[in-house]
């Protein structure tokens, strides 16, 4: 039998943003002791007064316990209890200090004034009219929002995408999830079809409707995509369809027919294409990523047949001259690599460290410039962008900022209208870009432009969908010039030397901290638990002692998986409990942040100038204002609470999301239980992310498993034929 219980929160002791579960001390009238809630309560705030019916249990570790069954919540009516309802956080704009101002000069009628004559809010010493309109619009938004949690709610929906939900649609939040609740899914970043899927049930919608197979077939096709295939096989995608809708395949089949009629999909026959044989003559691609292939094919075409500008350069001569002036002696490959960028409009450098990549660009630079060629300089990411700056003494951007992404417009302002301004254009670590990058860049590129593509293709291939680089040198659309030879200077890295071995599927040469090695080093451990706590000595103690080395600014930890005892998510909160053990922070979506953290942004957002990959420190967290403000290479941002799941802790981090980064000193576990990840690829992308030191810990076993698997997984692309 349910018992009635009403109290005023005291404290939230725990709260899970994804499903509402709340852990509360709540005070109850005539009780000294305060009660200990537990159960689904909608963003519970401190001050609130709740009424709720539940029953009592006994927890074996925690005692006694009011479980809530359903409960409604009441405005504080004491002074004491609004002004913990206030200064909680529940209103942006103000605070425990700003609370207790405000309360301590309208006393029980603070709330009233706040909802119907906010204006007398400027009586308060430090609020404004800017102040009074924010908090107006604040609190008309939490009353909104907590409509729309209570009604998402009901339909299954975590409180913590609310916020999201209502800044997406507004007013309209209810109403659009009511008509078409597979739309959270496309609009929403962290709400996935099976969300959805879940309210849609709820909301009537049939398991074999038209509406869900559609909705279905392009959740696939984005689960594809974040795989990194660019189409998929219809046969395959129907049985993929299938497994995940649970109805039968004709349905899913049908469902192709309108997706592609509104333009949504794209369906190709590309028999005798790499991954249709024996599976489908039938190639099935979302919209963006078919236009954004075709565009790739068509415009690298348009480049390779467009005729040299009238700027001649006597290749033969210009090698001889740059050796002159850079007072080097240039390899055949590199001499014939230097000639093929004079005479060619587009080319690939390709090859691993320390084989003189570097020393080309900079002769082609040199050559170039003195032929009076206007050149630009990119980079998919924010560091590699700055060591190509560093090491060509040239400015170099970032794709997206060389492209000029205007919020105002929702694109890049670069593009075929208004291509860049540019006659030579050298883009490095193009083994990173995705199709959509790709597509985007190209557009942009002038038909007069030399451009050169500059990359490792032995290395993982881009997080986004496609396989750019590898595409197009298999294609041989182009000239290739692949470097192999390791200078003097490189052969003596142990991290280069290993490098390269790795890359030929042989063992690497494993020095222990007690031989000489100066910059790469293998220690055997075999149990997680011993890793782990090797990891954290060594960053914490022994490389910043040893070295010289930054623990949080130069020292990075890469590992292969995100889950495990030294997956990326443990050994960040361990990393985060050593290196940045304060008591203060706040927690959203199950990630406790504090000042100084290591954090990474996890998806691109034009909004912010912010993109994946980048790496920052939180320097402000303001609760008052729900804003974390990150430093990101000397630029600070500015977060919202809810966009926070763009974050991530980077003490520790994935091998693919260093992609394009070089940091002083890199520690890597790689364990047998990785085996599912542990490829040649991997572990070679892992090593050259490290410019003086490299530390792996683990076992040899897993080392030599990694290194001897050549096997990458197949993406599905059609590139490389459009091409040929």
């Amino acid at each position: 039998m349910l018992t009635d219980l009403q109290g005023q929160i005291e404290r939230i002791t725990y709260f899970n943003e994804e499903n509402g579960y709340t852990v509360a001390k709540v005070k109850i009238p005539n009780r000294n002791d305060l009660v200990t809630v537990v159960g689904s309560i909608i963003a519970p705030t401190p001050g609130e007064v709740i009424a709720m019916k539940g029953e009592w249990v006994t927890s074996p570790r925690y005692g006694a316990q009011f479980k809530v069954v359903h409960y409604t919540s009441l405005v504080p009516a004491s002074v004491s209890g609004i002004e913990k309802y206030l200064g909680s956080g529940l209103i942006r704009g103000i605070g425990p200090v700003m609370a207790k101002r405000i309360v301590k000069h309208f006393g029980e009628e603070t709330l009233a004034v706040i909802e119907h004559d906010s204006k007398k809010l400027t009586e308060v010493e430090g609020i404004g009219d800017v102040r009074v309109q924010m908090i107006r619009n604040a609190w008309s938004a939490q009353k909104e929002i907590r409509e729309v949690m209570i009604f998402l709610q009901s339909q299954g929906v975590s409180s913590g995408y609310a916020t999201k939900i209502f800044k997406q649609y507004k007013e309209k939040s209810i109403e659009v999830v009511k008509a078409n609740p597979y739309r959270l899914a496309a609009d929403i970043y962290g709400i996935g079809f099976i969300t959805a899927d879940r309210i849609a049930e709820r909301l009537g919608v049939a398991k074999n409707s038209e509406q869900r197979a559609e909705a279905g077939i392009l959740y696939v096709l984005n689960q594809i995509s974040e795989e990194g295939h660019v189409y998929y096989p219809r046969e395959m995608l129907i049985k993929k369809c299938q497994e995940i809708l649970g109805v039968e395949q004709e349905i899913i089949a049908q469902a192709f027919a309108p997706l592609a009629a509104d333009g949504r999909i794209v369906i190709e026959d590309v028999r005798g294409s790499a991954g249709a044989e024996g599976v489908s003559a039938e190639a099935v691609y979302p919209a963006r990523y078919y236009f954004a292939e075709t565009g790739i094919a068509n415009k690298l075409k348009s480049l390779i047949g467009t005729p040299l500008s009238k700027r001649a350069i006597d290749a033969p001569k210009a090698v001889e001259w740059v050796q002159q002036q850079l007072s080097i002696k240039l390899a055949d490959r590199q001499q014939e690599a230097v000639s093929s960028a004079i005479d060619h409009k587009v080319m690939v450098i390709t090859g691993g460290p320390g084989t003189g990549k570097t020393t080309i660009i900079n002769a082609i630079l040199k050559i170039f410039s003195r032929a009076g060629a206007h050149i630009l300089l990119a980079a998919p990411t924010g560091r590699a962008a700055k060591r190509m700056s560093e090491v060509t003494r040239h400015e170099a951007k970032t794709i997206h900022r060389m492209l000029k992404y205007s919020v105002r417009e929702g694109g890049f302002e670069k593009n075929e209208t208004n291509p860049l301004d540019g006659d030579l254009i050298i883009i490095d670590e193009v083994s990173m870009i995705d199709t959509l990058l790709m597509h985007h860049l190209l557009r942009a590129i002038p038909v007069r432009a030399t451009l050169i593509l500059v990359g490792d293709v032995n290395q993982l291939p881009s997080v986004g969908a496609g396989n750019i680089l590898k595409d197009i040198i298999d294609s041989r659309a182009v000239p290739v010039v692949e470097l192999h030879e390791i200078f003097r200077q490189a052969q003596e890295s142990l991290i280069v030397v290993n490098a390269h071995k790795i890359n030929h599927g042989v063992m690497p040469v494993l020095k222990t901290p007690g031989e000489k090695s100066e910059d790469f080093y293998f220690i055997q451990k075999e149990n997680p638990e011993e890793v782990l706590k090797l990891i954290v000595e060594l960053v914490t103690e022994r490389i910043p002692k040893r070295f010289g080395l930054h623990p949080v600014d130069d020292i990075q930890v890469l590992t292969p998986m995100h889950r495990g005892v030294v997956g990326a998510e443990n050994l960040n909160l361990v990393l985060q409990q050593t290196l940045n053990p304060r008591e203060d922070g706040i927690t959203r979506g199950g990630k406790n942040f504090r000042v100084n953290d290591k954090v990474m942004q996890v998806r691109n957002n034009y909004d912010k100038d912010v993109f994946n990959g980048d790496i920052g420190r939180i320097v402000r967290i303001d609760t008052e204002m729900q804003e974390v403000t990150i430093a990101f290479d000397g630029r600070t941002v500015v977060y919202d609470y809810p966009d926070l799941d763009e974050i991530i802790m980077a003490y520790a981090i994935s091998v693919h999301k260093s992609q394009g980064s070089e940091y002083p000193a890199v520690v890597i576990p790689l364990l047998t239980q990785h085996y599912v990840l542990l490829q040649k690829n991997l572990i070679y992308t892992a090593v050259t992310r490290g410019k003086k030191l490299v530390v792996i810990i683990g076992t040899s076993k897993a080392l030599a498993i990694g290194v001897k698997n050549n096997k990458t997984e197949q993406r599905y692309t059609n590139l490389r034929r459009r091409l040929g």
